[in-house]
């Protein structure tokens, strides 16, 4: 208990010294849901007031001040939705994200005046034609979706050496600790916005690594949740066996309320047909704090493999906190999938990404500023601000194949199902007998290198994003003022038991830094 009232008090000293940062005074610093909506509810503001405070504070941060670019697109109808929002009666305004404000990555269809665009100059005028199911369910919930974030285009599958967090329309987010630094991708908008306290929180996608990276390099809580869990009808693509949407906050109690309002089963999305017995419409049942006691945590030999020996001390450190609070760690000899695995998810994904573009666009109807795939390398090289600083070849090489009619494609999907679950967490859970596998989710962030690439060296995502299994991920501790995540991993479906190691190792082990936008 003493480790942690001291964790406690050095959180609240932190924040006090953020707060009087001529860029963090901000009215609304840290809110979480509950605290914004305590506000309305004994008619201390309103979600006008709570809008206009937020879009001030976008403009002072994102678009001038820092620059922090985070965010492509603000929805030009949010004070007039919050308007209407102020105006319902008093019986309809108990939803679980009422008055919330929400950021959508730009590959989210909404059906308003903010284009869908991937970061692409091709699709800047791309207005989709209905809400995604997603945006549909934020909507039902009473939430205030007030902009796109940024990304990395395509959502970083593009060619190859990608500058995470750069985008042809949106141009490059900066890291809001150290603004020099990445951002990660390809959620890297959604991430950043969401540590600078630009909205309360952000729906990211992931197909590997794309939520919980961003999330672990900008200081935040990120879900990856089991493919099927959130439909991603009206998402732009790239895998349909490994693509999911996420919540991103800087809580786990709002990533708990916000997910259950966005899951559900969707026609339109056959990964999601037969999910409603494996979800749970209200996540906050979990928040409670029996996730460490007694549990066995699995973690690979090797950390890191050198790839950083601060992140490394770090990781070592927290399993001594995990063993203080009377956890068992376990330590897992090899590595979780192999090469031939992450192989064939490559394979897998080149198939399909052809295939879901092409059906995407198809989905914009004879308005469409981009028919197919072929259209679009073709508008990619008649335009020098989209390959100034690297190529296609991803997309290249998914034109060129047969998509998912590609004879090795089965094959493919097969090698890598098997290796991710059977013969990956599902075998080392079943093995050492595992409550969950934790490792670091990533190094620290590393310089933005526009002309090289990113300089990724380690990352925790691969087996969960291949396997389409569950993961979260959360601040564990700092390298150098840069956050550093920790992720927790399981079998399909258990987001409950993921949220409940996640909140009990935050409300013991609270790392949250607000950031402070050093050069």
């Amino acid at each position: 208990m003493k480790k942690v009232i001291l964790s406690a008090v050095f959180f609240s000293a932190f924040l006090a010294k953020a707060q009087n940062s001529p860029a963090n005074e901000f009215k609304y610093l840290e809110y979480d849901i509950q605290k914004i909506q305590s506000l309305y509810k004994s008619n201390k503001t309103s979600v006008k007031e709570v809008v206009e405070a937020y879009l001030k504070r976008i403009n002072d941060i994102d678009k001038n001040g820092v620059q922090l670019n985070s965010i492509i697109t603000i929805n030009p109808d949010a004070l007039k939705i919050a308007d209407s929002l102020d105006h319902l009666d008093p019986k309809l305004k108990d939803k679980p994200l009422f008055g919330i404000l929400v950021l959508l990555k730009d590959n989210i269809d909404t059906h308003d005046k903010m284009p869908n665009t991937a970061g692409s100059l091709a699709l800047k005028n791309s207005f989709p034609l209905q809400d995604s199911y997603l945006a549909k369910k934020l909507r039902e919930a009473g939430a205030v979706i007030i902009g796109k974030t940024n990304l990395s285009e395509w959502a970083n599958f593009r060619g190859m050496k990608s500058t995470s967090g750069w985008s042809g329309l949106g141009g490059l987010t900066k890291n809001p600790y150290i603004l020099d630094r990445n951002t990660c991708g390809s959620s890297a908008g959604s991430g950043a916005a969401i540590s600078a306290n630009l909205g309360i929180i952000a729906i990211g996608t992931e197909t590997n690594g794309s939520i919980v990276c961003p999330s672990s390099l900008n200081g935040v809580v990120g879900l990856k949740p089991t493919v099927g869990l959130i439909s991603r009808k009206g998402i732009i693509p790239i895998s349909s066996t490994q693509d999911t949407p996420g919540p991103m906050a800087r809580t786990v109690k709002d990533i708990a309320i916000s997910l259950g309002t966005i899951v559900g089963e969707d026609k339109n999305d056959i990964k999601t047909v037969g999910s409603s017995q494996f979800l749970h419409k209200d996540y906050t049942k979990f928040l409670t704090l029996n996730g460490l006691k007694g549990k066995r945590f699995g973690y690979i030999k090797g950390i890191t493999n050198g790839a950083s020996k601060k992140v490394d001390e770090l990781f070592l450190k927290t399993l001594q906190n995990l063993k203080d609070q009377g956890a068992i760690i376990v330590e897992i000899e090899k590595e979780l999938i192999s090469e031939e695995v992450q192989q064939k998810s490559f394979e897998l994904m080149v198939a399909e990404y052809k295939d879901g573009l092409n059906d995407y666009f198809q989905s914009l109807g004879k308005n469409a500023p981009i028919k197919n795939i072929d259209e679009l390398i073709a508008f990619n090289k008649n335009n020098k601000e989209e390959l100034q600083y690297f190529g296609q070849e991803f997309l290249i090489l998914s034109a060129k194949g047969d998509g998912t009619k590609d004879k090795n494609y089965a094959n493919a999907v097969k090698v890598a199902k098997e290796g991710s679950q059977d013969n990956g967490i599902d075998f080392a859970m079943k093995k050492y007998t595992l409550d969950a596998i934790i490792a670091p989710t990533t190094t620290e962030a590393w310089k933005t290198d526009l002309k090289n690439g990113d300089h990724y060296s380690y990352g925790s995502a691969d087996a969960a994003a291949i396997a389409g299994y569950p993961s979260i991920t959360l601040p564990m501790g700092y390298v150098d003022e840069l956050p550093v995540g920790i992720s927790f991993f399981a079998e399909k479906w258990q987001e409950g038991k993921l949220i409940t190691m996640a909140y009990t190792f935050e409300q013991s082990n609270p790392q949250r830094k607000v950031p402070q936008f050093l050069k």
